[in-house]
């Protein structure tokens, strides 16, 4: 679900404000799979941060700088709630929009073990004049196959043909082998 205007969506923005807040994450979903070079379009950015205290600490000053609030259908400007550490932890995912875009917060991405799993074979690239950490292509299907939605369905062909074409080149990343 997308609430926001697809022309105020900056990834970039919304990346500095987590990088410069020193929060531990990886780039996943649709960003990251346009990062490895998969032609299709996307107006959210999801990552994987990390569960440990301190990087909730440090994911809750950045969206606080972001202005996060929860995304609704019902309220299209959002709605605020207490964006701290522990109200992080409670929940396994948060569909947000900030002054930046929307943002999805997922902690345990359908097939996949969460941050450590991803961190795995993923690789620094940049997203926006941002240099972040992007989960490997392999990983992104992986978690989208797991998802098993409608709209991951039809990106996977796509994505499938990226992979295969990436190995064909011999760019295979770390993490590429299933």
């Amino acid at each position: 679900m997308s609430i926001g205007n697809v022309s105020d969506f900056e990834p970039g923005q919304i990346l500095r404000a987590l990088e410069a807040h020193h929060v531990r994450y990886v780039v996943i979903g649709a960003i990251a799979a346009v990062a490895a070079g998969a032609p299709i379009l996307t107006t959210d950015l999801d990552v994987t941060p990390a569960r440990s205290h301190e990087n909730l600490e440090r994911l809750a000053l950045a969206l606080r700088d972001l202005d996060a609030k929860l995304r609704s259908a019902s309220a299209p400007e959002g709605v605020p709630f207490p964006i701290e550490a522990e109200m992080l932890s409670s929940a396994e995912s948060w569909t947000l929009t900030t002054r930046a875009g929307d943002l999805d917060l997922m902690f345990l991405p359908a097939g996949t073990q969460g941050y450590d799993d991803l961190r795995r074979g993923a690789s620094r690239e940049r997203i926006a004049g941002v240099t972040v950490t992007v989960a490997a292509l392999a990983d992104v299907i992986r978690s989208k196959e797991a998802a098993n939605r409608e709209k991951d369905s039809m990106q996977l062909p796509i994505l499938r043909r990226t992979l295969e074409q990436t190995r064909e080149r011999g760019h295979e990343q770390p993490g590429l082998e299933r």
